[in-house]
């Protein structure tokens, strides 16, 4: 395939990112500060969304699996999928009520339980092409790169651009703007979006066989357990960073924006980085050396005390994060090959659909992490800066370097016990390339 293919693939990561980091970073404030809607009702309805979001990742996997069609099993749900994907997104930020009015608690509950549901159909389907399209190392180093790449700059825009807008022109033109971009970007990937109709030909696995093959799976364990962690320890860091820097540096709010857009601009170069690496030595080396990165990074966060050496330090995490962003999905595809030939079937979404559903689970201990030390060491948001106890202070610094770093170190240890690598992982690649060759399956 093409580099001006491979691109146009890659752009629906761009939509994911912007409509994902904007929902998140965004949702609560407009919804309880705008709008007016109690907290209390908010905090429910999130928690009954958090419930749906996390169950409908392996059962959109499952029943894409299961799809066929002419046109292939995952591209009918990211054509029909993306235009109401950008509707209902668009939709959370257009309530047609305000304050205790009842139906403004039933509309937030329904639009984000549909934004969700189409979010989680379209993109899992779009990730699930990866490893179908690019069966190489080189190639998925590759295209991961371009993906990663976009949704950097999705993250950015998503949690950049929101105050300009909504600040300026409304919440209203916010939503239309990204749902607009959102649906563009989703419908040039479909262009360099290409399906394998041997693959279909496969018999699919019932859901009870499809979920407990894919727990059983030893390489899947292994890599999900590190996932797990690594995902806990990024997000424990940036949900920590604006507490650390508003109470340990005393820095103004808007410096904040400077320290994580710091780790997101290191991060880019080091895609290209850790891609050759992965290329010369191996995905999982790549991966081991990435946390190893990472977690060093992370020891300067104990004596920082200015925002010049905190900018040092956060660009530094990029280095680090680059290679986690890039390779967690190339490492999945390996996975994806490897249950091909134990189970003769190509189960791309239920695969990343577990790990979607495991994945948030980190979350869940995130943010129990951060309200658990901030509750231990004597937090009080309604003290000021300078009269918080010391314990805060040693606390927050834990949340930033200490926590991640023991996170990493578990997260290092569950991927040395990941088999799929040096002469497994070659011997996978010959036998799945035989196996393709007899299905008659033909490069994309």
């Amino acid at each position: 395939m093409n580099r001006s293919r491979k691109l146009a693939y890659s752009l629906g990561n761009l939509a994911a990112s912007l409509t994902y980091n904007a929902f998140f970073t965004y949702v609560n404030f407009f919804y309880v500060d705008t709008l007016k809607l109690p907290a209390g009702l908010f905090a429910l309805g999130f928690t009954l969304y958090t419930l749906w979001n996390a169950i409908n990742d392996p059962l959109a996997g499952a029943l894409s699996d299961r799809t066929r069609t002419r046109w292939g099993r995952r591209v009918p749900y990211i054509a029909l999928g993306s235009l109401p994907l950008a509707v209902f997104f668009a939709l959370v930020w257009l309530a047609p009520f305000r304050g205790n009015d009842p139906r403004l608690f039933a509309y937030f509950l329904l639009i984000i339980f549909l934004y969700d549901g189409f979010y989680t159909f379209v993109m899992l389907n779009l990730v699930a092409l990866f490893p179908e399209m690019y069966p190489s190392l080189d190639e998925r180093a590759e295209v991961s790169g371009y993906r990663q790449v976009f949704g950097l700059v999705g993250l950015v825009l998503g949690i950049a651009l929101p105050p300009i807008l909504y600040g300026s022109f409304g919440w209203e033109a916010m939503a239309l703007i990204f749902g607009v971009v959102s649906a563009a970007c989703l419908y040039v990937s479909l262009w360099g979006s290409r399906e394998r109709p041997a693959f279909q030909q496969d018999e699919p696995l019932r859901l009870k066989a499809a979920l407990l093959g894919t727990l059983a799976n030893r390489s899947f364990d292994s890599f999900v357990a590190s996932y797990m962690l690594v995902q806990y320890a990024f997000s424990l860091i940036m949900a920590a960073i604006p507490f650390y820097a508003k109470y340990v540096l005393r820095l103004p709010e808007q410096n904040t924006s400077f320290l994580l857009l710091a780790t997101i601009l290191v991060a880019f170069p080091m895609l290209y980085v850790w891609g050759r690496a992965a290329i010369r030595w191996g995905t999982r080396t790549a991966m081991l050396g990435s946390m190893g990165v990472l977690a060093a990074a992370l020891l300067p966060f104990l004596v920082v005390r200015d925002f010049r050496t905190a900018l040092l330090a956060t660009s530094a995490v990029g280095l680090g994060l680059g290679g986690l962003i890039l390779l967690t999905d190339v490492l999945l595809a390996d996975i994806v090959d490897e249950d091909e030939l134990k189970t003769g079937v190509r189960r791309e979404g239920m695969y990343f659909g577990m790990s979607g559903f495991l994945g948030r689970l980190s979350g869940v201990l995130q943010t129990q992490t951060i309200n658990g030390i901030l509750l231990y060491t004597g937090y009080n948001a309604r003290l000021a800066v300078d009269a918080q106890p010391p314990a805060v202070l040693d606390g927050l610094r834990a949340l930033v370097s200490l926590i991640p770093m023991v996170a990493l170190g578990l997260g290092t240890v569950a991927l040395l016990f990941y088999p799929l690598h040096g002469s497994r992982l070659a011997r996978v690649k010959a036998e799945m390339a035989a196996v393709h060759a007899r299905k008659g399956a033909r490069p994309v």
